[in-house]
């Protein structure tokens, strides 16, 4: 498995900007492989969307790599417009705080994290992939993804936690109330057994590109703060999308 991901690696680097197109053979000779072996491995990318083919047959870089690549750079400018934002917040509260985006499988996947040296510690990292519709971020980016909905529940709403929701029903009125309240509650839905509260990032053409979230023990979040807690995660999400471009018509 390790080897094959080496020769797929080995084949994408194969194309620069003085060779952006390479046939079979081509690649085969450049990376002294077995001209059967590339086919395989270019038939599979091809499918993958990773290559495209052009009118002569070659290959060239394909429109997931241009997604991926754009994902990553808006990792980069999210975390460096948000983490000032975030660390006034948790300067206020004792919480962890992430920020999630989905992936190319419509799970979302953390790409920030950053934690109150007074918080509990919470069992996530960045590159961690979760289900969407269990954690809080992950169910603002469903709740605005809504074409991700039905193939969520065809793969099944497995219960993760105490409150986990697995009704179809109770998830799409869910979704409503997220959609209408402009935030997500998390209230021991998952593994983790933590509550959290989420909100919408969104990129300077109103697109929600990520979710923005705090996390704590359950008898904290939901204490006296409550509802400062939810404004102040409503209002950083609202000044990194601003940070980002986006300027709200009202």
């Amino acid at each position: 498995m390790i080897s094959t991901v080496h020769k797929i690696a080995k084949i994408l680097n194969c194309f620069t900007p003085d060779e952006p197109a390479l046939g079979n053979l081509e690649i085969a000779t450049k990376l002294g492989m077995n001209p059967s072996t590339v086919h395989h491995l270019l038939r599979s990318l091809l499918e993958e969307g990773f290559l495209i083919k052009d009118s002569r047959n070659k290959y060239r870089l394909g429109w997931t790599l241009f997604g991926l690549g754009n994902q990553v750079m808006y990792q980069q400018e999210i975390y460096n417009k948000a983490n000032p934002l975030v660390q006034e917040l948790i300067n206020s509260f004792n919480s962890v705080v992430h920020i999630g985006m989905l992936d190319e499988k419509g799970q979302f996947i953390f790409v920030m994290k950053s934690s109150s040296k007074h918080a509990d510690e919470v069992h996530t990292y960045i590159g961690l992939r979760k289900p969407t519709y269990c954690y809080s971020t992950g169910k603002i980016l469903l709740a605005f993804n809504p074409s991700l909905v039905q193939p969520t529940i065809a793969n099944g709403l497995i219960k993760w936690g105490p409150n986990t929701i697995t009704r179809h029903d109770r998830l799409k009125e869910e979704l409503n109330n997220v959609r209408e309240k402009g935030y997500s509650i998390c209230n021991n839905e998952n593994e983790l057994g933590d509550y959290g509260i989420a909100a919408p990032i969104r990129s300077y053409s109103g697109k929600i590109i990520a979710a923005f979230n705090m996390v704590g023990p359950p008898s904290y979040m939901q204490g006296r703060e409550k509802q400062i807690m939810i404004q102040s995660v409503i209002k950083t999400a609202q000044s990194i999308s601003k940070e980002l471009g986006y300027i709200e018509v009202l």
